[in-house]
């Protein structure tokens, strides 16, 4: 199936490869959605972070023996996305070891209260369509910031428990390493940050990969701080590291080039912030602000700022509900009427479902995909030539996804597609 060329190129950021960052620290990348870091002492091993499932651990653990033999004594989580945390229990290999986290490390896996209502169903429908889970790998040819096609086997399964928490920045010693693990909030609140200084080696977690950060996520989550974010930046850089090894792509060497890549990380968050509260303070909605947000030329040519996971328009309205809630300023949202009962008038006003369904099969043949789908959204919500509007939606859904660059909305396009088809 045929994809964004520049999102194919995107994977070169994470092809498979343990890099050797300085003698005896390596970085897994491209194994997975996410990177595993390995720090090697003369009796034992650090892992930082854990991947996303069983399988992709033992392929880590498999490729890293050939590298060292040394038990992994010590974990340290970076966050508590699944994508970190959940094959801790293979490089334990059946021994206790040391589970090291922030104090504010919270995990959906387990200790979750099961007696207050929670969107589990929608979230977890969500997710399977921002990740394409269960479409052909050559249907997600990426994540955006790791691999399309990875073993899925084990998902969350092989979880931890932090046996450690860190509540303020602190040196620990561990195999011979002076690290010292410093809070860092930015795309989650409970970041835990690593230095070693002296190969002035840096792990950043998620605060920063190679594309547009994710400051909202379409499978649904919580308002992610942007100011924090930002700041967070600025804490990164203070250190003046000559290698970042991030969560997620590919590690950076060069101190000159990662000073330049956090401060356009940084600066392109504070300008999101600024341009959407601008358009707030103009009385402009929420959707009209994201539709007009670019980034400035000196911003928008970074490679490191390609929507290849977050999204400019997505991250706007995201700090536009963040501070202002969901109400967009117009008295008229206050009693908006219901999807299929505003369907129903929009389609008797344009004189009948023929007519709207001639129209959005004349925005198919205009390419004008989005129109488009917004015209089919009604039929169905109306129940009125369902079965074409369906057919017609899939069509431009799949037509959009070849076209994006972001792979969590191809996916998403193509996932929703099938949905539909089934």
């Amino acid at each position: 199936m045929p994809a964004h060329p520049n999102l194919i190129a995107q994977n070169a950021q994470f092809i498979k490869r343990i890099h050797e960052l300085s003698p005896g620290v390596f970085s897994a990348v491209g194994y997975a959605a996410s990177n595993v870091h390995f720090l090697v002492g003369a009796t034992g091993v650090i892992a930082i972070d854990t991947t996303e499932t069983t399988q992709a651990a033992e392929n880590i653990l498999a490729d890293f023996r050939q590298h060292s033999s040394l038990p992994i004594t010590t974990i340290i989580l970076t966050h508590s996305h699944r994508d970190h945390i959940s094959g801790a229990t293979v490089f334990a290999e059946g021994r206790d070891v040391e589970v090291i986290a922030s104090d504010n490390f919270e995990s959906d896996l387990v200790g979750v209260d099961q007696s207050r209502p929670a969107p589990n169903a929608a979230l977890m429908a969500r997710t399977k369509r921002q990740f394409g889970i269960s479409l052909r790998p050559d249907e997600r040819v990426s994540l955006g910031v790791g691999p399309g096609d990875r073993p899925m086997k084990g998902m969350g399964a092989g979880y931890l428990e932090p046996t450690v928490r860190i509540g303020q920045t602190t040196t620990v010693t561990r195999e011979g390493f002076d690290l010292e693990l410093a809070k860092a909030p930015g795309e989650t609140p409970d970041h835990l940050i690593v230095w070693w200084s002296p190969e002035r080696i840096l792990f950043s977690g998620d605060n920063f990969y190679h594309a547009f950060p994710n400051l909202y996520a379409i499978r649904g989550t919580p308002y992610r701080d942007f100011d924090a974010w930002a700041d967070t930046m600025d804490q990164l850089m203070a250190y003046a590291p000559d290698v970042l090894a991030p969560g997620h792509t590919s590690p950076i060497i060069g101190a000159a080039q990662i000073i330049e890549s956090l401060t356009g990380y940084r600066d392109a968050i504070r300008f999101v912030v600024s341009e959407t509260v601008k358009g707030m303070n103009a009385g402009l909605d929420p959707v009209t602000v994201a539709a007009g947000l670019k980034l400035p030329p000196h911003l928008a040519e970074k490679p490191y700022l390609q929507e290849y996971y977050g999204m400019i328009a997505y991250a706007s309205r995201a700090y536009f509900a963040g501070t202002l809630g969901w109400f967009d300023g117009n008295p008229t949202s206050l009693g908006q009427l219901p999807a299929a009962e505003e369907a129903g008038r929009i389609i008797a006003l344009a004189g009948g479902a023929a007519n709207v369904l001639a129209a959005a099969q004349q925005a198919v043949a205009d390419a004008d995909h989005q129109w488009a789908l917004e015209l089919a959204d009604r039929l169905i919500a109306a129940g009125a030539e369902v079965e074409a509007a369906k057919t017609l939606k899939v069509n431009a859904l799949r037509v959009l996804a070849d076209q994006t660059i972001n792979a969590p909305t191809r996916n998403y396009y193509l996932l929703s597609a099938r949905e539909l088809e089934e």
